[in-house]
């Protein structure tokens, strides 16, 4: 098929103007795929274990809503490659998603899924159902299988308000896409095990905003005590995990100064137990 380079100006125009598609994604494949991260080059090695990775993100429903955090750091093998890599992103007004794996990739994948919504929305419209939002993530996570397979692997939680429901929904995927509707709570990256233990044992039905958002971090605090590729909160250079909520209000991230709040009073408490809080038996 000829480049869009290649086609005269006028043909270009009435392409852009009829793509045939609600799909961002499906449009520049088709003219310009080149232009996408998911390819389909075979590398000579993989190179996963020498680009930075990025853990940990954890995510969870509260009363009307959904609470996303992560960690900053990102790692290289044994090494830590940057110290305030930014893993939770804002897909639309009412959902976002959190990244682990290649960061460069990811942050490429973050961008695109922001256009994709973005391009449905003007073309038909609308906005998007979170099913359907759930399900076009899963569709560009599986144009980069082959990539994955090489070791450049991607690996998003996505988290949306349902106004029909007036409930936050969390979604889960794997290298092949998915998606896997999550219930309550769940975590992505190396962290993942340690964290969702601690959402396990602190999660409240019903639970607030704010205390839901004391949770995630203890959560991250958890992995990071237990995980080496996952970063603590950095209180000598000032670097705060990342926390986003979502309610029918929309999309909003914390700012640092109310992130550190919750980190001042979670270490404070933890002088006194280092492992953090104690869950009820009853």
């Amino acid at each position: 098929m000829a480049s869009h380079r290649d086609l005269p100006v006028g043909l270009v125009n009435r392409l852009f103007l009829n793509t045939g598609s609600s799909s961002f994604t499906e449009f520049v494949g088709s003219y310009a795929p080149e232009l996408l991260p998911q390819r389909n080059e075979v590398l000579a090695t993989p190179i996963g274990d020498q680009v930075p990775h990025a853990t940990t993100i954890v995510a969870a429903t509260f009363a009307g809503g959904v609470i996303m955090a992560g960690d900053r750091r990102a790692t290289s093998g044994n090494i830590i490659s940057q110290r305030d890599v930014e893993k939770v992103f804002r897909a639309d007004d009412y959902s976002c998603m959190g990244i682990a794996g290649t960061a460069s990739t990811g942050l490429e994948f973050a961008r695109l899924y922001r256009v994709e919504l973005e391009h449905y929305e003007k073309l038909e419209g609308r906005t998007m159902s979170v099913a359907g939002k759930a399900n076009r993530l899963a569709n560009m996570i599986r144009g980069n299988l082959a990539m994955a397979m090489q070791g450049l692997v991607v690996v998003p939680l996505f988290a949306a308000y349902d106004p029909d429901k007036d409930e936050g929904r969390i979604f889960s995927y794997d290298v092949a896409g998915g998606p896997y509707e999550r219930e309550r709570f769940d975590a992505i990256g190396s962290g993942s095990i340690f964290a969702r233990g601690s959402l396990k044992k602190l999660y409240r039905d019903g639970a607030s905003a704010d205390d839901m958002a004391m949770t995630a971090i203890q959560a991250l605090y958890d992995a990071a005590d237990d995980d080496s590729a996952t970063g603590g909160p950095d209180v000598t250079r000032k670097i705060w995990p990342i926390v986003g909520v979502t309610d029918a209000d929309g999309f909003r991230r914390l700012s640092d100064e109310q992130v550190a709040t919750y980190v001042e009073q979670m270490l404070e408490a933890r002088l006194i137990s280092p492992d953090g809080p104690i869950a009820p038996l009853r």
